[in-house]
């Protein structure tokens, strides 16, 4: 495979020039020449072919080959709701939810999360797609304004909405699937009360198991479960 590139503007005509962090990139450190190939996308779809034909001092200069339509997304679309965690956990989670193909995260809080620990959206989005670039995908994850729980729990954005609470059902008893909103709690997990509106809601609890795991481990868990269902 050769070396991906993301545009930040939407891909039209026959050129396009890359700037910022992947002109530098480009330019620094990969040292690129005239003739050097790769492959582009703008996180709408598809890839193309390109090659480098112009090299400015913080731009380069592309022309673009064939458009490639393939797609590397989930047969359903996965909805993450989770209070992120601080720190490099932080990125660790956001790479490999775009890996296991979330189609968007919701930053959440909840009665033990009460302050969002989310990152600036633009250190957000350059996560996503440095993990794009890395794992082939070419629609973005997208990132989403932080919610309350009780503004998610009474919504119905995906037919199948599951809880992860520890002590619950395993997974294997529900027999839905499909597009899904999972929901993890933060560290110390959601409260009974929580949960209770859960399920006066309508969303399906689940546990993973007779451990804690961490917020991301839970998260990356469900997702990989639902997935291969």
């Amino acid at each position: 495979m050769k070396d991906r590139y993301f545009s930040d503007t939407p891909i039209t005509g026959t050129s396009v020039t890359l700037q910022g962090n992947e002109a530098h990139h480009l330019l620094h450190v990969m040292r690129a020449k005239p003739g050097t190939e790769l492959t582009v996308f703008d996180g709408q779809g598809g890839e193309w072919s390109a090659v480098v034909v112009r090299l400015g001092r913080t731009e380069v200069e592309l022309a673009l080959g064939e458009h490639d339509p393939i797609e590397r997304e989930t047969a359903f679309e996965i909805t993450l709701a989770v209070p992120l965690p601080k720190g490099d956990r932080q990125r660790w989670l956001i790479e490999k939810a775009v890996e296991l193909g979330v189609a968007r995260l919701l930053p959440l809080t909840t009665e033990r999360s009460t302050k969002s620990a989310a990152e600036a959206p633009a250190k957000l989005t350059r996560y996503v797609i440095e993990a794009s670039k890395q794992c082939g995908r070419n629609c973005l994850m997208q990132i989403e304004q932080p919610q309350s729980w009780p503004e998610l729990a009474a919504s119905v954005i995906a037919p199948s909405r599951i809880l992860a609470h520890p002590g619950s059902k395993p997974l294997s008893e529900i027999k839905s699937t499909g597009p899904v909103l999972i929901a993890i709690g933060p560290e110390g997990g959601f409260t009974d009360g929580e949960e209770a509106e859960a399920v006066e809601n309508g969303w399906q609890v689940v546990g993973l198991g007779e451990r804690i795991l961490r917020i991301e481990t839970a998260a990356l868990a469900l997702v990989s479960l639902w997935g291969i269902r």
